[in-house]
């Protein structure tokens, strides 16, 4: 016997996947910046002030918070203006909240090591963000460029995100390289992140306004 055709609508299946990414996506970052809150554990220490407990978690939580509200503002305006997703869309989705979900354990990581001379938390944390923003373009890259799903924007604009994205990424890289130690590197790198900052601009000129 011959299977029974789908009634659903190919374009109904399509925003169905869509719409599952969507709320996972939302779910994934909604639990990451709470959990940036949990992993603050100030120790109350004699001879330190209120400020000197509280100054140092509280500074890297809101930076922390605002970081991953940047990401997912990106996302949001990432999957606003696509139509559909594939398969590997989805799993580079999958690999950016991944990355997203583990941004609360290295803030907890940093905080627990700032003192350390090797910088570890310092190296942990913007080696995440670097593979974070990296995965943010990726995705985006494939999605827009490559598999053509996001058909109601101009392939400049498309290239102007994805050049955003990858200036976070290589700026990140490059605070990692010189804490490292690797100053000769690090400020070619990081001249580079600036090229693409540029870049990203340039390419945005003249582009109509649209909602982020």
């Amino acid at each position: 016997m011959s299977p029974t055709p789908s009634l659903v609508p190919e374009e109904h299946i399509r925003q169905r996947h869509l719409d599952r990414l969507v709320m996972m996506s939302d779910g994934v970052f909604a639990i990451a910046l709470t959990l940036s809150a949990v992993e603050l554990r100030p120790e109350f220490q004699a001879g330190k002030s209120f400020f000197d407990i509280w100054a140092l978690p509280l500074g890297v939580y809101f930076m922390s918070f605002l970081l991953i509200a940047a990401v997912w503002m990106a996302h949001r305006r990432n999957l606003a203006h696509m139509s559909d997703v594939d398969g590997p869309a989805t799993w580079l989705n999958l690999l950016l909240l991944s990355l997203v979900g583990l941004l609360p354990v290295v803030v907890r990581y940093f905080l627990t090591n700032v003192d350390n001379t090797t910088h570890s938390g310092t190296v942990a944390y913007g080696a995440v963000l670097a593979a974070t923003y990296a995965s943010l373009g990726l995705a985006w890259g494939y999605s827009s460029l490559v598999a053509g799903l996001a058909p109601t924007l101009s392939r400049r604009r498309c290239l102007s995100w994805l050049a955003e994205y990858l200036f976070v990424a290589v700026v990140f890289l490059a605070l990692v390289l010189y804490t490292l130690g690797f100053t000769w590197v690090a400020i070619p790198v990081a001249a580079i992140g600036i090229g693409l900052r540029l870049l990203s601009v340039s390419l945005g000129r003249g582009e109509a306004p649209i909602k982020a």
